[in-house]
């Protein structure tokens, strides 16, 4: 017979309070959820926060970072939001279905996330209209631009099923630090200014004037990369490539009607713009952006890659019988600006939706990623294009910062650098790393002398450097190569690139596969 067990009220009581103790001693132990901060970040913090993550792993990926640091980041720049949308239950897919903006399901989804917007932001700005709330003209993209002010909205955002990010545009770290010194009109002009004709070049030492006259920069000798004598099989004829970036100049004619001239004939240039212009409260405003170069960085990435072999004594670009599209995407190198970054996602869903493009050549970028650009690369990439960007070339704010950056670090761009003449020595401001899959000379240990090319004007070369000149120049490669075996995929020509490499037998942790002997893998076997 079982015996039943009693507690006198004083036990009980003393056995009711020694669970309470224990469940309050475990409640210490245990991690208690902390409210998400209200207080905007400092400029300095964000950008602390922001060189921690990017010294850490490498990259910065606004879509991971709190609520509370993407709304300090719109409070300390310009208040644009990128929203990418989805169907409620679609959470987790990688790529976007063909048109996904056009579909019903997306196009209703789209709306739902406005009229959430709207309420949140509404709650401070009761008069605020869904016309104020637009920044850009829509793309091919699912995506909403907006202009937010509230940390409800962040937060309202992160949780619904039907956002796949919200992200910040206009933010970068050196750019609010830059200004906070007073030298923002320094930052803003990253990688302007200097596209003049350079003086004192030597005939023999520093170029190889050609039969018609023109000028080979050192740099297409045929002990770095064989350019010189790729050029007896295949000059570029029939391949178009895109260079996105600050457009090209309107006053260097080679650019213009002489881009045909010498021995670089039948082929076609486009000067085309998509950069969106400036705007408050949505509305665009100041006449409307043009392709023309008024960095002149553009303009020399232009030339390095497909200026014409012409008769009047300018630099020759390495495919110079390639067709050419220059697009002005941004106003400057450094993507520090809303509206540079949607010109660049603008620009590469324009180049994905021409059929006649082949290679596509970025030397611009940034140290925060950004979302709608990677689904505008992976869109031209899914539409077989071949895409060359800059691993990163530093200016003197962004000094100790060596990795590669975006979007040369997304996987579906070959990253490229620059190394000095000794084969051995990434070049004084280039940037290098495992996502680096090629290496261009482009540097003198001499004299420190860059790669010629187009200045903004006339016949006389300029020079450029940096991890910028060694993409430009490894598109042009890239266009012989496609031009010689125009029917292979984007696959087959990479394989015949690496098997031309220098490293092709171990691809180096910070150099890749290294350089390519242009002349080589016109004839080498694609891997």
């Amino acid at each position: 017979m079982m015996r039943s067990l009693t507690l006198a009220p004083a036990a009980l009581v003393a056995l009711l309070l020694t669970g309470c103790q224990h469940e309050a001693d475990q409640a210490r132990l245990e991690p208690q959820p902390t409210a998400e901060p209200t207080t905007a970040l400092t400029s300095q913090q964000l950008d602390n926060e922001i060189w921690t993550q990017l010294r850490k792993t490498g990259s910065y990926n606004w879509n991971q970072a709190p609520a509370n640091v993407v709304w300090s980041a719109l409070l300390r720049s310009d208040h644009v939001l990128s929203v990418g949308y989805q169907p409620l239950g679609r959470e987790g897919a990688h790529s976007l279905p063909a048109d996904a903006r056009l579909l019903p399901r997306w196009e209703a989804a789209r709306q739902q996330v406005l009229d959430l917007i709207l309420a949140e932001e509404r709650k401070t700005q009761p008069d605020l209209t869904l016309e104020k709330l637009l920044v850009f003209e829509p793309n091919a993209l699912p995506v909403v631009t907006v202009r937010v002010q509230e940390l409800g909205t962040i937060r309202r955002l992160r949780a619904s099923g039907l956002v796949r990010y919200a992200e910040p545009m206009g933010y970068e770290p050196g750019s609010t630090r830059a200004a906070a010194r007073g030298t923002a009109s320094t930052l803003s002009s990253s990688g302007c200014g200097s596209n003049t004709a350079t003086a004192g070049l030597l005939e023999g030492a520093d170029y190889t004037v050609l039969s018609n006259g023109s000028k080979s920069s050192w740099h297409q000798a045929d002990q770095y990369h064989g350019i010189r004598s790729a050029w007896s099989q295949s000059t570029g004829s029939g391949i178009k490539l895109v260079v996105i970036d600050t457009g090209s100049s309107d006053a260097q004619e080679n650019l213009g009607s002489p881009f045909n001239q010498g021995l670089s004939s039948g082929r076609t240039v486009e000067r085309l713009v998509t950069l969106p212009r400036n705007s408050i409260f949505g509305i665009p405003y100041g006449s409307a952006e043009t392709p023309n170069d008024g960095c002149g960085h553009g303009t020399s990435m232009a030339g390095a890659a497909a200026a014409p072999r012409g008769t009047d004594g300018n630099a020759v670009g390495v495919a110079y019988n390639a067709n050419l599209i220059t697009i002005r995407a941004a106003e400057d190198v450094f993507l520090d600006a809303s509206r540079e970054v949607q010109g660049v996602a603008n620009a590469f869903l324009l180049a994905a939706n021409r059929a006649d493009v082949r290679i596509i050549s970025m030397s611009m970028g940034r140290l925060t990623s950004s979302s709608q650009m990677t689904e505008a690369i992976r869109y031209a990439y899914g539409k077989g294009k071949l895409i060359f960007c800059a691993a990163g070339t530093s200016f003197d704010w962004s000094a100790g910062w060596v990795g590669v950056i975006y979007p040369a670090s997304l996987t579906e761009a070959v990253a490229v650098t620059g190394v000095k003449d000794d084969l051995a020595t990434r070049c004084d401001e280039c940037h290098v790393g495992s996502d680096v899959e090629f290496t261009v000379v482009m540097q003198r240990r001499s004299n420190n002398l860059r790669a010629l090319t187009l200045a903004q004007s006339g016949d006389a070369p300029s020079t450029v450097g940096g991890s910028s000149v060694a993409t430009a120049s490894m598109a042009g490669m890239a266009a012989l190569v496609w031009a010689q075996y125009p029917n292979e995929t984007r696959t087959q020509i990479m394989g015949r690139l690496v098997a031309a490499s220098s490293n092709r037998a171990a691809r180096s942790s910070s150099f890749g596969w290294g350089r390519v002997n242009v002349a080589a893998a016109l004839g080498a076997q694609p891997l």
